[in-house]
């Protein structure tokens, strides 16, 4: 069994660095099964040093230039050698639990994917921590899992398009119900794990003011997510701030 760790990565040189150090720590639980891994890094058009720090953590580094997270993802995969896909964001740090957990549902054999819950890191304000929590709960009920952690076979994922460049953000609830209906016509499970949470940073919250996140998240409800479509909508993302 291989293993590719998937990360996108624009303008990441301030997080990126501890992003793959716990992804090597984590892939450890790969490795205790005698698995194989490797890890993919998509540059989605950095200006910064992102490309040179990932090669010297030992990433397999290609280049995307159209920067669109959903593009950058399957532009990792496309290159990835495993048999299992894991994406994980630039800004998170992943667990050898969490690891160990994907690994157990994978040797299992009655998945096809599925996502994890996520926790805010240390000191992100109560009421964000409190919105989490109530995505958690979603996320959970509704079977969609979060961008910052996706496991999926390989094939499956291939067979359903990937993530597809159609969204600029929310590309993975997309991706999650192809799988959820892929998944029932194979007999097989699509399951969110919460035993150990990815954590992710809260940056967002510090870079953006509330009324700007405000704005953003009502633009995507009172749209129904096609506001998502054009990337002047979804600049949390895209106008560069880190």
């Amino acid at each position: 069994m291989r293993i590719s760790v998937v990360i996108p990565a624009f303008n990441e040189e301030k997080l990126l660095p501890a992003t793959l150090a716990s992804v090597r720590l984590a892939a450890e639980a790969f490795l205790a099964r005698g698995w194989s891994w490797e890890c993919v890094v998509c540059d989605n058009n950095s200006t910064d040093c992102t490309a040179e720090l990932a090669r010297a953590a030992g990433a397999t580094v290609i280049f995307e230039p159209i920067n669109q997270i959903g593009r950058a993802r399957d532009a990792g995969a496309r290159v990835a050698t495993g048999d299992w896909l894991v994406f994980i964001d630039a800004d998170s740090t992943p667990s050898r639990e969490l690891f160990a957990d994907i690994a157990e549902r994978i040797a299992a054999g009655r998945h096809l994917g599925g996502g994890s819950t996520v926790e805010l890191e240390p000191g992100t304000p109560r009421y964000a921590c409190f919105f989490c929590g109530g995505w958690n709960l979603w996320s959970r009920l509704a079977g969609w899992a979060a961008g910052s952690c996706v496991w999926v076979a390989a094939a499956a994922f291939r067979e359903v398009g990937g993530f597809g460049t159609e969204y600029y953000a929310g590309e993975e609830v997309f991706l999650s119900r192809r799988l959820k209906t892929l998944a029932c016509r194979q007999r097989l499970r699509f399951s969110i794990l919460s035993r150990h949470p990815l954590r992710t940073s809260s940056r967002k919250l510090k870079l953006y003011t509330l009324r700007e996140t405000a704005r953003f998240l009502g633009r995507m409800i009172f749209s129904a997510g096609r506001a998502a479509k054009r990337p002047e909508n979804c600049d949390l993302w895209y106008d560069g701030r880190r």
